[in-house]
């Protein structure tokens, strides 16, 4: 990563991880503009092989990944986290917030993303292979999870709306709900998922246990879902307004579904 003004490349990447693949994109910092998007699946890889090796083999065969940059920050998108507000947060305690949700183990390693805005921090377990290997690559480099990228943007599109919304960003194994009112969380859960049963079965108890009529609450969906997707016909079937998340305001050169699908990587 270079740092002299000299070296300066006026470009930043970003790579978001999990154990099915990685997806990243190069920003052009000066004009603030998308250069690159790609997603990479790990599925067509020989799953024995070590994490190391399967990300080696993509960065032999994206040579982007190996320019330099001013700036590069690495996405850990996995569902061992959760949110705990500033109050109740003490940085010697982390394990003890995840163990709840999560099944941990001593060898884990934890670490936060702190929210200062909106007063609470985001615990998780960072993927350690994963990190190491980006190190030996870039030597330094900034990394967050996810779901505080989610979150945070979410919070940020409720800022003077006064009624509850859900939104439900969905990926290929599992899916997050968010219900945010004016900049407030009021719940962040993941689910694994594998039939439109399933998908329907754990936003509609999450409505219940809020108290959130099917006929009267917004629910948009971002992630990876088009309105064709069963998925969606199912929640369309069983709650009254739904709608893709409008990312009309996001300008480059892909196409809404992308943004959509990307919102993420995009926002962080």
């Amino acid at each position: 990563m270079s740092t002299s003004i000299i070296d300066k490349t006026y470009k930043k990447l970003a790579i978001q991880v999990s154990l099915d693949g990685l997806s990243f994109c190069v920003l052009d910092t000066l004009n603030n503009s998308l250069l690159l998007l790609q997603q990479l699946s790990f599925s067509n890889l020989q799953r024995s092989t070590k994490m190391e090796d399967l990300l080696e083999t993509v960065y032999l065969a994206n040579p982007e990944l190996k320019h330099n940059y001013d700036e590069i920050l690495v996405i850990h998108s996995n569902n061992l986290s959760t949110f705990v507000p500033t109050a109740l947060f003490d940085e010697e305690f982390l394990g003890s917030y995840l163990q709840y949700n999560t099944k941990v183990f001593e060898t884990d390693f934890f670490t936060f993303d702190a929210l200062d805005k909106y007063e609470m921090n985001h615990v998780y377990i960072p993927y350690v292979n994963m990190n190491n290997f980006f190190i030996d690559q870039y030597g330094a480099f900034d990394y967050k999870h996810s779901n505080t990228v989610l979150v945070s943007k979410l919070l940020d599109l409720s800022k003077n709306k006064e009624e509850r919304k859900m939104f439900v960003h969905v990926s290929d194994s599992h899916f997050e709900i968010v219900v945010v009112q004016n900049q407030k969380l009021h719940l962040f859960n993941s689910f694994e998922y594998k039939t439109p049963e399933d998908f329907i079965y754990y936003i509609l108890f999450t409505a219940e246990q809020l108290q959130l009529n099917p006929e009267n609450f917004k629910l948009e969906f971002l992630g990876s879902i088009i309105e064709s997707d069963a998925f969606y016909q199912i929640a369309y079937k069983y709650i009254r307004n739904i709608s893709l998340l409008d990312v009309s305001d996001i300008k480059n050169t892909f196409t809404e579904q992308e943004n959509r699908e990307h919102f993420i990587l995009l926002h962080s």
